[in-house]
């Protein structure tokens, strides 16, 4: 016996629809092959590896979980937080292949495997194996045990559970997304990794969706960032131990409040990726720079820094002398800032493009409660007027 998904209040599939709406609105802005929306999906892959890492204490920089994207050497990691910034890299990119995979069998080998590549730089964690023992969930504060997973002997059996039940596609991708989520993390078959691999299979199973890659369905990244809220829905469900009886409602209801402002968070930055690449590229055409720098300027105008590797990542067949010889124009074009010397030199954004920066980000609106607006909605209120548009965050 797994946990199951509750029946769905009219509030709950009023949330649905409008998350499969802001999403349809997504994947129209982003269906054209323009540069804009390769950077933005690259830095929403990566925001979704730092913050799924970062709930288990695996904190990378932004910049790192770019690098790890890229496939190039750390800018600050080092050792642990990098190999696992690195695994979950490898993970993620194995899902995205994995979305419109006409030979797709999702059963426990392959949740073994994807195991194995997240955790495969630590053998001492058993990396693709069951646990053999029993397991408990410890609160870093006080080391007080907070939950208690089932017996060993029952974790082929309950997983195999698991694949048969997300095989049947009755239920909403999203329901069934968080379903996987909550029973993989509550059986913890592993002896470490559960979380993430969680996490990694509510990815999978949303991106089989095929309304859009795992870049932008997954919600790692709001989980990352309200990992409090995040670990409070899963013990009002699990309530210490192995309990398959108790009402995941809360849990169900968590995860549709994140994919609602996850999905706006990602709509209002396609809207801003649109306006900060136009703006950029006004601005380095007013300026006779390098047009072909856009694409490193966009990334240094959100704070980030570029350095000679990087600008030849984001700007493709260029030399390290043709890179050097951008940067400097660049610089002298009063677009970037120079900072260090020789090889450890980077390169941050200039005054004005600190301008562009905050003129794109002035029509930023308040977060919002899904169920509140649903609730408005159901009963003819006046819904507030940000209920469709971007977050804060």
């Amino acid at each position: 016996m797994l946990f199951s998904a509750p029946t769905l209040t009219t509030e709950e599939h009023w949330v649905l629809d409008h998350v499969e709406d802001l999403r349809a609105r997504l994947s129209a802005r982003t269906r054209e092959p323009r540069v804009w929306v390769g950077l933005l999906r690259r830095a929403s892959l990566a925001r979704a590896i730092q913050g799924s890492n970062s709930i288990e204490g695996y904190n990378a920089s932004m910049e790192d979980a770019l690098a790890a994207v890229d496939d190039e050497a750390p800018v600050g990691a080092r050792d642990t937080t990098w190999r696992a910034t690195a695994g979950y890299r490898d993970v993620m990119s194995y899902v995205l292949q994995l979305a419109d995979d006409l030979h797709f069998e999702l059963d426990a080998t392959l949740i073994r495997s994807l195991h194995y590549m997240l955790l495969s730089y630590d053998p001492s964690k058993s990396p693709g194996r069951w646990r053999l023992g029993p397991i408990s969930v410890r609160r870093d504060e006080d080391g007080e045990i907070v939950y208690t997973g089932p017996d060993a002997d029952l974790v082929p059996l309950l997983v195999t559970e698991l694949v048969d039940g997300l095989c049947d596609e009755g239920e909403p991708g999203m329901v069934r997304a968080a379903m996987a989520h909550l029973n993989l993390v509550m059986i913890h078959p592993f002896r470490d990794g559960n979380g993430r691999m969680a996490r990694v299979l509510q990815s999978l199973v949303l991106t089989r969706q095929g309304i859009l890659g795992p870049a932008f369905c997954s919600i790692e990244e709001y989980l990352g960032r309200n990992t409090p809220a995040y670990y409070q829905a899963l013990a009002d469900v699990g309530a210490g131990s192995w309990s398959p009886g108790n009402d995941a409602r809360p849990w169900l209801r968590f995860c549709l409040t994140a994919h609602y402002r996850q999905a706006r968070t990602l709509l209002r930055r396609s809207e801003e990726a649109e306006r900060r690449w136009d703006a950029i590229d006004r601005e380095v055409r007013r300026r006779g720079v390098p047009e072909r720098s856009v694409p490193a300027l966009y990334n240094a105008a959100q704070g980030y820094r570029i350095r000679n590797a990087t600008y030849r990542v984001l700007v493709e067949d260029v030399s390290e002398l043709v890179a050097s010889r951008d940067l400097r124009v660049l610089v002298e074009g009063g677009l970037l800032t120079p900072v260090g010397e020789r090889r450890g030199r980077f390169y941050l954004a200039s005054d004005q493009l600190k301008r562009i920066e905050v003129s794109v980000r002035s029509a930023r609106s308040r977060d919002a409660d899904p169920f509140a607006v649903a609730q408005a909605a159901l009963r003819g209120g006046t819904i507030p007027p940000w209920s469709d548009e971007g977050t804060a965050r």
